[in-house]
């Protein structure tokens, strides 16, 4: 089969989308995968036939020098810019993949891509397959991933899926419209139905599969393999064996809204242990930090991770799933979106404390929170969540959906889709 696959976002949202697609290229599938510059490197790394999208999300996010406070009218401002850059670009998006999609089985695509990728499916009268690395099917079992993760009535979840959809609808559709017609020639459906399948590169023993899901929609596992030819620096292969194992600390493409003042309480909690720290978007250097951190270039989680004593981050799907699936504790630091529930799991899981409001400006409570880190019943749990994770066939599992999806669809039938689903006394965490 020959599929398009588009995605738009940081390097959490690009490279499990860009390992499936390895899978498909394995599996014997043609694919074209569509990203952004500044996160194509690793699909390239892996051989993946990739196309450059116009417009950057990582030139939205830059938002001044670090050492200066952030303000709410910062973080306001950078939300309106990645809404312009998926807005501004959006045609020409939709013009460059159509023409790859009109020769294709199916387009698949991630969630900031939702506009793009639908949009060219319907117009070309062909399937769309949604991947997802956030759980929007609507459930009774827990709210929406954007929402607080609290205990609802089911009722009450169900109604947080509808209010999620109705915000990415006015969030970027008047956008997208326009964009169809200057694709297309006319404008696209009123509103985006989300009539599509989603097939989610989840761990099911961080989010137990649902029972009320339609059976096109599963949780697939994890998509992640390692960066090939890859060789670590040999300052940080120095500071990896001359100590014990430090503690990372890093935020993702939310590195953005870190600053000097949001990394003091940090540093006092680390209180002098061995650390690493990845600066990402935030243009934070080694001379806002003490000597006992090492800052680190772009180092990949798979092998990084098992060699820390636990991972301090921003609570994003990726890097949640990295840090369980290399069996160290972590500690959820979330800015917002679906990093709350991300915190919530990996917590329920045993493997992380509760974030508590109000952590990150706090030394006291984060000194709290690496303590629990380092207690050795943590320390255990972290191990065999990591051990159970690894045992995941995510992307087989994956690839294996979207080849039944397609043949259903070409033929004319209901999909018949079995990932297997393990029980709720075999998953070490729901949510």
């Amino acid at each position: 089969m020959r599929f398009t696959v588009v995605t738009s976002g940081g390097e959490g949202d690009t490279r499990p989308i860009a390992a499936l697609c390895h899978g498909l290229i394995q599996a014997g599938h043609e694919v074209c995968f569509f990203a952004e510059q500044s996160t194509s490197g690793f699909a390239r790394a892996l051989g993946v036939p990739t196309r450059i999208l116009p417009g950057d999300m990582q030139s939205a996010m830059s938002l001044g020098d670090p050492m200066q406070d952030i303000r709410l009218a910062d973080i306001v401002a950078a939300g309106k810019n990645v809404q312009k850059v998926l807005v501004d670009n959006a045609a020409d998006r939709m013009r460059m993949v159509a023409e790859h999609a009109r020769h294709s089985d199916a387009v698949l695509f991630s969630s900031l891509a939702l506009f793009v990728g639908p949009t060219v499916a319907h117009e070309l009268g062909k399937p769309a397959i949604g991947l997802w690395l956030q759980p929007i099917s609507p459930t009774r079992a827990f709210p929406a991933p954007m929402m607080p993760p609290v205990k609802l009535p089911g009722w009450m979840n169900l109604l947080t899926y509808k209010l999620l959809r109705r915000y990415l609808r006015r969030w970027l559709g008047k956008g997208t419209e326009a964009a169809c017609e200057q694709a297309f020639g006319h404008a696209s459906r009123k509103q985006v139905i989300f009539d599509f399948p989603l097939l989610y590169g989840i761990s099911p023993q961080l989010v137990t599969q649902p029972t009320d899901w339609p059976s096109t929609d599963q949780v697939c596992g994890q998509w992640t393999m390692p960066t090939p030819n890859w060789q670590a620096p040999t300052a940080l292969v120095d500071f990896l064996h001359a100590g014990p194992a430090p503690i990372y600390v890093g935020f993702g493409s939310g590195s953005s809204f870190v600053r000097k003042k949001r990394l003091l309480p940090l540093i006092a909690a680390i209180a002098g242990r061995r650390a690493v720290f990845y600066p990402g978007w935030s243009k934070i250097d080694a001379s806002v930090l003490p000597n006992n951190f090492f800052v680190l270039e772009d180092t990949p989680h798979d092998w990084l991770f098992p060699q820390t004593a636990m991972v301090i981050h921003h609570g994003g799907a990726g890097t949640t799933h990295s840090a369980a699936r290399a069996g160290v504790p972590q500690i959820a630091l979330p800015f917002g979106a679906d990093q709350h529930f991300w915190a919530n799991a990996v917590a329920n899981a045993g493997s992380a404390p509760k974030f508590v409001k109000g952590a990150p400006n706090n030394a006291d409570i984060l000194a709290t929170m690496i303590a629990y880190c380092e207690r050795e019943d943590v320390r255990q749990r972290a191990r065999l969540l990591g051990t159970a994770m690894s045992k995941e066939t995510g992307i087989a599992n994956t690839v294996q959906a979207i080849v039944s999806l397609v043949a259903s669809r070409s033929q004319n039938r209901s999909p018949t889709i079995f990932l297997g689903r393990p029980s709720q006394s075999t998953s070490l965490g729901s949510v």
